[in-house]
C-alpha cells in the first residue's frame, strides 16, 4: 500500500486571516480548529483524514527566508481564467514577479502572507 496526502501545513502569522483568504479562492469550509489556533480547510463535506486532501493553517512566528520550494496551483471551474484572476486580486491576492517572461499561460500571485501560488489557464470541472 502507498501513503497518500491527507493535508497541506501552512506556517501562517494569522492562520485566521490565510484560512479565510483560502476558503474563499476554493470554496472551501473550515473543517476543524485546534486549541493551538490551527485551522484546517477542505471540500464542503469533507472531513479530517478524510480522501480529498486538507489545508492546516499552522500558527507560526517564524520569518519567511527565501522562495517556497512549493507551491499551490489552482484552475477556475465556473469562469475564464481573467475572471478568475479577477476574483482573486479582489480577494487580496496580489501579481509576483518571481522571473516570468510574460509568454507564460499561467499567472504568478501571492497571498495575504506573500506565498506564492499560480492560476492555470485550464479551467476544470467542479467536483
Amino acid at each position: 500500500m502507498a501513503c497518500r496526502i491527507s493535508e497541506l501545513v501552512v506556517d501562517a502569522a494569522d492562520p485566521e486571516r490565510l484560512a479565510a483568504f483560502w476558503r474563499e479562492v476554493l470554496g472551501y469550509v473550515e473543517l476543524d480548529r485546534d486549541d493551538d489556533g490551527s485551522i484546517e480547510i477542505g471540500p464542503p463535506g469533507s472531513v479530517p483524514g478524510g480522501p480529498h486532501p486538507t489545508l492546516l493553517f499552522s500558527p507560526s512566528e517564524d520569518p519567511r527566508t527565501g522562495k517556497l520550494r512549493m507551491h499551490i496551483d489552482v484552475n477556475a471551474t465556473d469562469r475564464d481564467q481573467d475572471a478568475e484572476l479577477e476574483r482573486l486580486l479582489a480577494l487580496g491576492a496580489r501579481p509576483v514577479d518571481i522571473g516570468q517572461t510574460g509568454t507564460e499561460s499561467w499567472h504568478v500571485l501571492a497571498d495575504p502572507e506573500g506565498n506564492e501560488f499560480c492560476l492555470l489557464r485550464t479551467r476544470l470541472d467542479p467536483l
